[in-house]
């Protein structure tokens, strides 16, 4: 990034740029400075927080705001420099509890603008760190119909009956059978406090489920099989394509709809102009070692560095496999159980449109 030519990032109207401060307690700490005048007594007197209300009291005004935890390191800096750098610019005083307490970051001021400045500044660096967070949950449509799970084990024993000489093809790569689901999007979710959020958003998201499925299941198709990147001699996740039965693009539009609302409310970043809808059956992230004793339906452990597998015999022996169809009604929000085994996870919530 140019120091001449910062990012601008444009947050009710107002403009602020994106500074980049290397410290060593964490990879890269991003402070962000209003463009325009920062003292109190410059700013605009009816300034405001849109999404928080800041209180008036005995002794000035006051505004609290909920922050996960996790978060409270980037707020304070190292050695307590961040926090110190706002309440000095702002000319508030920000409290903050224990870390691993879960509470509201409190902001006091003499002024109502320079309250709700320090608001805008904590959240502007809360939403750059919660962007770096890996994904904890993710909302998808659920694929493990007795079927279609009968006929994934069946497209595994063939796989590994026909291509297991091939580079990288083994057992633990296969997706469990229980868990096979399209992925519509992941969130980070910090605490209790934001899952619950999440599940009571996805109640509020019944009226255009309705409006687009009519009430009633939609009827899929799965069949064929496909890779993420370029070269199919090399492939990380290999996943199963799925198809509304009638041909209309319900599936899609319903996709679309989900990820749009969640994103309009600050709880997922969007990360194409349309939801990519797959069913992974194969990924390397799955991946165990297999010289290893452990748990699990392969035996041995994650393995922690990914090793791509050669494709390209199951996409021409397999590329038009089917699974079978089912009815789908059900949009899931599920929870990661590790960082390093993306194939096991649990409910969380979820909904229902028919």
């Amino acid at each position: 990034m140019e120091i001449l030519r910062p990012q601008l990032v444009i947050i009710d109207g107002r403009q602020y740029r994106r500074n980049v401060i290397e410290e060593d307690q964490y990879e890269e700490e991003e402070e962000f400075y209003c463009s325009g005048p920062t003292e109190p007594e410059d700013l605009m007197e009816d300034e405001s927080c849109d999404t928080h209300c800041v209180e008036q009291t005995e002794r000035g005004f006051r505004c609290a705001i909920d922050v996960p935890s996790v978060l409270y390191k980037y707020i304070i800096g190292k050695k307590g420099e961040t926090r110190r750098r706002l309440e000095h610019d702002t000319k508030t005083n920000i409290s903050i509890p224990k870390q691993g307490v879960e509470g509201q970051i409190v902001i006091t001021g003499a002024h109502k603008s320079a309250v709700s400045s320090a608001v805008t500044r904590v959240e502007l660096l809360v939403d750059s760190f919660r962007r770096k967070q890996p994904f904890t949950h993710f909302l998808s449509f659920p694929l493990n119909e007795p079927q279609i799970q009968d006929s994934f084990l069946k497209f595994k024993d063939q796989v590994l009956e026909k291509c297991s000489q091939d580079r990288g093809v083994e057992a633990s790569v296969f997706q469990n059978p229980s868990k096979l689901h399209l992925t519509v999007g992941t969130l980070a979710l910090l605490n209790e406090l934001e899952v619950k959020r999440v599940c009571e958003q996805l109640q509020q998201c019944q009226d255009f489920i309705r409006e687009i499925t009519g009430g009633r299941p939609l009827r899929l198709e799965v069949k064929g099989v496909e890779y993420m990147n370029d070269d199919p001699g090399t492939v990380d996740v290999l996943y199963a394509k799925v198809d509304a039965k009638d041909g209309s693009d319900k599936l899609q539009a319903l996709a679309d709809r989900l990820v749009e609302h969640f994103v309009s409310l600050g709880l997922m970043v969007r990360e194409w102009d349309r939801v990519k809808l797959h069913g992974t059956v194969m990924n390397t992230l799955f991946r165990k070692d297999s010289a290893a004793k452990g748990s699990g339906s392969s035996g041995g452990k994650p393995v922690n560095t990914r090793e791509a597998f050669d494709a390209r015999n199951i996409l021409k022996t397999f590329g038009s496999y089917r699974f079978g169809e089912l009815d789908l009604n059900t949009v899931l929000l599920s929870q990661r159980y590790s960082s390093d085994c993306t194939g096991y996870y649990s409910t969380a919530g979820q909904i229902r449109f028919s």
